[in-house]
């Protein structure tokens, strides 16, 4: 399934012998999918590099950068975070407590709930996000340099077409 244009690469080959041992199938979906569940992994390897030189986890990316977009004050509720991050709650609690450990969350009590508590962004870990996230864009940019405007264009409709089903 490679044009001229398009040099194989490995899923070609997997997809050809998937199709040489299971000729009875129709495995077209994988020129898709193994490329995507491909490129994930690989662009995962290569966020944790670039997280990395700011002393950052992903996880802690994910959650910090959270806290940053949703604006000042920097701040959303723990299980604002879960929907945020797609992780249990459990898991958001120990996630909360390493990032106050290391001063780029606060806890603070919930202006609606007196039992409730809101997660704040602390001006340490604006600063951390800030910069991670300007050296992520740049790093994503270069990968993205040799495709044209248009067709970024074309991929990302297909991607959120792709993605529709899994959000509702």
């Amino acid at each position: 399934m490679t044009s001229r244009h398009d040099p194989a690469d490995d899923v070609d080959a997997i997809v050809e012998a998937w199709r040489r041992e299971r000729p009875d199938l129709d495995i077209e979906p994988l020129h898709v999918f193994s490329r995507v569940t491909r490129l994930a992994r690989l662009l995962d390897l290569d966020r944790m590099s670039a997280f990395e030189q700011h002393s950052l986890e992903g996880w802690e990316f994910d959650v910090l950068s959270a806290l940053r977009r949703a604006g000042d004050p920097y701040q959303l509720s723990p299980g604002r975070l879960v929907q945020e991050t797609l992780v249990t709650s459990g898991t958001m609690t120990n996630r909360i407590d390493r990032l106050a450990t290391k001063g780029w969350v606060a806890r603070l009590p919930s202006p609606t709930d007196r039992r409730g508590v809101i997660v704040h962004l602390t001006s340490d870990g604006r600063e951390r996000v800030d910069a991670a996230m300007a050296d992520l864009l740049t790093r994503e940019r270069e990968l993205l340099a040799s495709m044209p405007g248009d067709e970024r264009t074309a991929l990302t409709a297909a991607l959120r077409r792709l993605l529709a089903p899994f959000e509702g």
